[in-house]
């Protein structure tokens, strides 16, 4: 049964939609808070992205260490938000999705605000421990959230503008960020605490809690199901388990490119914040039309394929010297993002039960927290005792390592499908 609020109505067709009619007639189809969330992402991302893409070279002109070693703190941070993730499901089924996200975003604008001030290593790490148990309480919460809000056959579509909203406001983030941090960092710091805490109360003043407290059938005095019950779901264990691996090559490239292209090329912050700006622009003008093809085939077999683009515009890095490569690398990379992202999350949105929907996703984004812990290290460890080029050998390897695995999901859920006839 869909959800009150939502709609079901025929897919609109590509031509047209930019249409003052279609617009308003896509506005009808998804009920007011999922747009809430999707002028709250806007927000919180535009002020984000201030300051994120330049947060190593901030650390590494602070702490005048190895690359390595600056590389730990988002070692750091994603381990937290390992940790936050699984815990981050259990509290979204038991206490609600609402309290969580609020909670998660005054938590990540307050990091912003101190690190602004940090000076020692100590201070940094603490820092970005805090702020990696934050975001994953952010997105297991808003996942769930929105799967609770839309019924399965328009999750895809409402996925894709959820992430149109997201790149938007990253797409304004960078390049404004990198001109405010040439000038003062504290600026872009303040700005991104302002993105998160406006959102905060949004969600707090005017969104409504979509869990249902009890599952439907379920006798009282018995315990509803838990993360065992997910464990038991192997063949989405299997998939978390290459995502998470697949997902290296794209957090490299997110997490080490800026200080790469600075410390190798000497691109100055206010002409890197453009490429991430590039894969904004690309994300919010194709996302819509992607979607509206991959989701016409099978999705493991979409994912499959959006990984191998992955993981082929990471190792593109090695190939690039000057400022237009790069940007060529991540319009690739983005290739790859716009394919695998609405099309996993609707994927494991449909395989969990509605009482599980928080654990699955803390599964699929401890996937998330996972790639970004690895990512730094080995890309580091590759930069100092191999070369720079080796971290984007690397970051292809696992890539396509993941894309493979993932094929092979894709073939056996076809037998499987064709045996049930």
């Amino acid at each position: 049964m869909a959800p009150r609020g939502a709609t079901r109505v025929t897919p609109l067709p590509l031509a047209g939609r930019l249409a003052p009619a279609r617009l308003r007639d896509l506005r009808r189809r998804f009920p007011a808070q999922y747009w809430l969330m999707v002028v709250g992402i806007l927000i919180s991302n535009a002020g984000g992205s201030l300051v994120w893409p330049y947060l190593l070279i901030f650390a590494s002109e602070r702490l005048q260490l190895p690359l390595a070693a600056v590389g730990s703190l988002i070692t750091i941070q994603a381990v937290a938000g390992m940790a936050a993730s699984l815990v981050a499901g259990s509290l979204a089924d038991r206490f609600g999705r609402r309290v969580v996200m609020v909670g998660s975003l005054l938590v990540s604008g307050s990091v912003y605000l101190l690190l602004s001030g940090a000076s020692g290593y100590a201070s940094f790490a603490l820092l970005m421990a805090v702020f990696g148990m934050g975001n994953p309480m952010y997105q297991v919460s808003a996942d769930a959230m929105l799967a609770d809000l839309v019924p399965a056959e328009q999750r895809a579509e409402a996925y894709s503008i959820n992430r149109i909203a997201s790149n938007a406001g990253f797409g304004l983030g960078p390049a404004v960020g990198g001109f405010l941090a040439t000038a003062s960092y504290s600026l872009a710091f303040y700005g991104a605490s302002v993105g998160f805490f406006a959102y905060a109360v949004l969600v707090a003043v005017f969104a409504r809690e979509t869990l249902r407290r009890r599952p439907a059938g379920l006798p009282r005095g018995v315990v509803a199901p838990g993360f065992l019950t997910v464990a038991r779901d192997r063949r989405f264990v299997t998939f978390a388990a290459l995502i998470s691996i697949g997902l290296i090559a794209p957090s490299t490239v997110w997490i080490l490119l800026a200080p790469y292209t600075k410390a190798n090329f000497g691109l100055p912050e206010y002409l890197y914040g453009w490429i991430p700006t590039t894969n904004a622009v690309l994300c919010v003008t194709a996302q819509y039309p992607v979607t509206s093809l991959t989701k016409r085939f099978a999705p493991l077999t979409v994912i499959a394929a959006g990984m191998a683009i992955y993981a082929a515009g990471a190792g593109s890095v090695a190939l690039m010297g000057a400022f237009p490569g790069f940007v060529l690398s991540m319009a690739v990379l983005t290739a790859g993002e716009l394919i695998v992202v609405p099309t996993a999350a609707k994927y494991v949105a449909d395989l969990a039960a509605p009482e599980l929907r928080g654990r699955y996703m803390s599964v699929y984004w401890l996937g998330w927290a996972a790639s970004r812990a690895v990512a730094p290290l080995l890309g580091g460890v590759l930069n100092d005792r191999v070369g720079p080029a080796a971290i984007w050998g690397g970051a292809l390897a696992v890539g396509l390592a993941s894309s493979a695995g993932l094929a092979v999901l894709a073939v056996r859920a076809r037998r499987r499908a064709i045996a049930r006839g």
